[in-house]
């Protein structure tokens, strides 16, 4: 009796121990699984430091608008440690927080080489074209050289937010800048969709005025001649698409990551992805 008693002591024990075990590593995979979303999910990344907690409120919200607009994400990160690419670094950020080709951008503020890079990725790449992008990184090294961080960060994002809206430039092209093909674009304006549909209801109208007056005609007592005047001929059709083309030519790198000008934008393979961008030394 004595035996059973302490053999059912130890098997208590060892369950309250399975039990204790169980429980810690619950609760550490809770932890773990919930810092990964977090830093997955965080717009303002700050290992540098430079924001106050109010601040990063305000860019996170501020930020939330543009990601709704793009049906993606923008980032900012701010850091001191040392990078020997700030491309690549952006990137890569890219890359690990939304995948390759998604809608994206993220604002890099290496503190120790005192470098901006703003990268871009999916219809970011295309918003934010080589000459709107040279724009806004002259408005943020402006802000950078001052030594105001959140104003830097601000302009970024009110900025995008302002070409988001503004839409993608008139006549864009996507320059490879490895290969230099172009890929263009056909983005229709607001002013071409109004002449359009104008022209679409013109043209609908006058058909249907030229087919009433036509057939306004007694139908009981005309009869039209439907087998004297009715013939089928059958031909060979050989459809062939001929309004989608690339083009090639080489350009020249530019110094500043950002590449080419006007309406268009100079992208960059890494990783699987397809990216733009641009930088600035401050």
């Amino acid at each position: 009796m004595k035996h059973n008693l302490t053999l059912t002591k130890k098997q208590t024990l060892t369950r309250l121990l399975a039990a204790l075990v169980t429980f810690v590593g619950i609760w550490l995979l809770t932890f773990s699984f919930s810092s990964a979303s977090y830093a997955a999910t965080t717009t303002v990344d700050d290992r540098a430091g430079l924001f106050t907690d109010e601040q990063i409120q305000t860019l996170e919200q501020q930020a939330q608008t543009l990601d709704d607009s793009i049906k993606g994400r923008v980032f900012i990160v701010t850091t001191t440690e040392s990078i020997d690419s700030q491309e690549k670094f952006a990137d890569r950020y890219l890359l690990d927080t939304i995948g390759a080709d998604e809608n994206g951008s993220v604002l890099l503020l290496d503190m120790t080489d005192r470098e901006i890079y703003i990268s871009t990725s999916g219809n970011m790449s295309d918003y934010l074209s080589d000459s709107r992008l040279n724009s806004m990184l002259d408005d943020i090294y402006d802000d950078m050289s001052q030594e105001n961080h959140f104003d830097a960060a601000q302009t970024y994002l009110t900025e995008s937010a302002k070409f988001v809206e503004a839409g993608v430039p008139g006549g864009h092209y996507r320059v490879d800048r490895e290969t230099g093909k172009i890929t263009r674009y056909k983005v229709l304006t607001t002013v071409e969709i109004i002449i359009g549909l104008v022209l679409a209801l013109v043209l609908s109208t006058i058909f249907f005025v030229l087919i009433k007056l036509k057939y306004q005609l007694k139908f009981g007592t005309y009869k039209y001649p439907y087998r004297e005047k009715s013939s089928l001929q059958l031909s060979e059709r050989d459809d062939k698409l001929i309004h989608s083309f690339v083009t090639t030519r080489r350009i020249p790198k530019a110094n500043n990551g950002g590449g080419g000008g006007g309406g268009g934008s100079t992208t960059h393979s890494s990783g699987g992805g397809t990216f733009g961008g641009g930088g600035r030394s401050f």
